[in-house]
């Protein structure tokens, strides 16, 4: 167990944790004490990385439930279904995102929603029914996934750039409405990190060269 902080008896939701950062990132949560449900929309993969993480934990330590994240009504219900049969969720974890390289000008209507939606919207909804939970118990914590690109923005991803840019100010917007009733909602920005997602990038020595230019 991480000697930081004690997360033991603590139920935690990571979304999109069947890979990446997101699997990352269950897996500290676990580390400290914390009982991890993951998530993910393929389910035959998320059941992997749920048989995966839990033979390094004890049992019972590790859940999985799968569902869209831009489904409003499928979040309620997973959500519903974690405090049922894991526990009451204490930490949301707002970790699911995709991303979709073109230029603006090429730029797919469709493929803009479908990240910003991914990005964004999908961080208000399952943030929302996770917050239905937590008010009443007059305490909980959300951690939106921000990305450098929050504040920075560079060419061909313009759709990320403003959801992610959406995301630190939905952050504030959940702190400002739900601070008062015991919430603590916070965004963390990491940088680029070697993932599936970020494997073009690291193939790219033009972009490899922008990077350490700067």
């Amino acid at each position: 167990m991480s000697s930081l902080f004690d997360l033991s008896d603590r139920v935690a939701l990571v979304t999109g944790s069947s890979r990446g950062i997101g699997s990352s990132l269950a897996r500290a949560l676990a580390d400290a004490g914390a009982t991890v449900v993951l998530n993910g929309i393929n389910g035959e993969r998320l059941k992997e990385a749920e048989a995966a993480m839990a033979a390094d934990y004890a049992p019972g330590r590790v859940h999985s439930v799968a569902f869209d994240v831009t489904d409003g009504e499928a979040a309620g219900r997973s959500i519903a279904w974690i405090e049922e049969h894991v526990g009451p969720l204490e930490i949301l974890v707002n970790n699911a995102g995709i991303q979709h390289r073109v230029p603006m000008l090429d730029l797919e209507v469709a493929d803009w929603e479908r990240v910003i939606s991914t990005d964004l919207t999908s961080a208000f909804l399952v943030g929302r029914e996770a917050a239905r939970c937590m008010i009443p118990r007059g305490r909980g914590k959300i951690i939106n996934i921000c990305s450098v690109q929050t504040d920075l923005a560079r060419p061909t991803i313009a759709p990320y750039v403003a959801a992610k840019g959406g995301l630190r100010n939905l952050t504030r917007a959940m702190t400002a409405e739900w601070a008062g009733s015991g919430l603590q909602v916070n965004g963390i920005a990491p940088g680029y990190i070697h993932t599936e997602m970020t494997q073009n990038l690291v193939d790219d020595e033009q972009f490899n060269a922008w990077i350490l230019g700067r």
